[in-house]
């Protein structure tokens, strides 16, 4: 094999084209694309005359070529498994985008590949790789905000979107498109122990028919809740990041730093007995004594690692032998919990 993983992306549209080459670029000491294959033609050379690369808009051509050692699946959402198939059995690894399936029956094709063809099945669930999800992952772990309870994650906007992925019949929703990414935290949040989901899916401001707004509970077998929303239609910013304690919050409205407010950990917060008698006022056992501490800082997780590096994971992986970390079984859970949001939505009991 070459000393660089040479890559040939499928599909050269906004994650082709777009993500995945500023990745490649981005670990370009270990990879490099070799190719590209798009339906639109004129796409397809524009990308190879771009990238000084070859250039297909035959699948079948695009799969013979042997300068390639792995195939990044870029294309339509209901293409993703065939494809994969394809690249698999034409001998290339294969990178796979999410939507990773349509359903978890579905996805039991990519557990047979994944038997098939051992280690080169790559799911490509990258933003548990953002800096502020692994930080924030850090401070829960640390204990200093106590035991946590309550989880929010939010992506909102306001978008008027017309394209493909506004579509059911396309796959598209933002249940499959930023779905993936935050169920993934969240069950990385409640170790994938999920007690039960409530969800909710309407269509706000997108001009399709799919939903564009997203709202998932979930409850961890611990009592911890995850809340998701994904909104189309919030015309008013909110926090990236909420998460609560009994000793402490969090949060991040832009992912770049993280307010804290917490009380200082040497502090014993002791039981006492109840007040049965008349309240005095508003003071309530240690509430005034009690010694907060304040602070924000910047996001700089220990593990450093950014979207990019998912990247150089698969290199590690494809060159040189070493685990993947995002595994199969994790990526299914996340569409086995689409699952269960899409059983409850008339979106897609229609």
């Amino acid at each position: 094999m070459s000393k660089k993983l040479r890559v040939g992306i499928w599909g050269l549209g906004r994650a082709g084209a777009g993500m995945h080459t500023k990745e490649i670029a981005a670990n370009s000491e270990r990879i490099e694309i070799t190719a590209g294959c798009d339906i639109d033609k004129e796409r397809a050379e524009a990308f190879g005359r771009k990238h000084k690369v070859a250039a297909y808009s035959d699948p079948a051509e695009f799969l013979k070529d042997k300068n390639m050692d792995l195939v990044a699946v870029c294309t339509f959402s209901l293409d993703h498994i065939r494809h994969t198939r394809q690249a698999l059995e034409a001998g290339y690894a294969a990178f796979i985008e999410k939507p990773l399936a349509q359903s978890r029956a579905e996805a039991e094709e990519l557990v047979e590949l994944d038997k098939r063809f051992p280690g080169k099945l790559f799911c490509r669930q990258n933003r548990r790789f953002e800096p502020c999800f692994q930080h924030v992952r850090e401070i829960i772990d640390s204990g200093i905000l106590g035991k946590v309870h309550t989880i929010k994650l939010r992506r909102n906007a306001y978008t008027r979107r017309d394209d493909w992925q506004t579509l059911l019949r396309n796959g598209g929703g933002q249940l499959n498109n930023w779905g993936p990414h935050l169920i993934d935290h969240a069950l990385q949040f409640l170790h994938y122990e999920v007690e039960s989901v409530w969800s909710n899916l309407s269509l706000v401001a997108a001009l399709g028919d799919a939903e564009d707004c997203v709202k998932i509970i979930l409850k961890g077998k611990n009592g911890c809740l995850v809340d998701i929303e994904i909104f189309g239609g919030n015309a008013l910013p909110s926090n990236i990041y909420e998460v609560y304690g009994d000793r402490g919050a969090l949060s991040s409205a832009d992912e770049f730093d993280i307010k804290l407010r917490y009380i200082e950990p040497d502090y014993q917060l002791v039981k006492t007995p109840v007040n049965t008698g008349h309240p005095d006022g508003f003071n309530f056992a240690d509430n005034a004594k009690l010694p907060w501490r304040r602070m924000t800082i910047m996001t700089e997780p220990k593990f450093k690692c950014d979207m990019n590096s998912i990247y150089g994971f698969i290199a590690d992986s494809v060159l040189d032998g070493k685990p993947f970390p995002i595994k199969l079984e994790e990526a299914l859970a996340v569409i086995e919990i689409c699952d269960r949001v899409k059983a409850q939505s008339d979106f897609y009991r229609k």
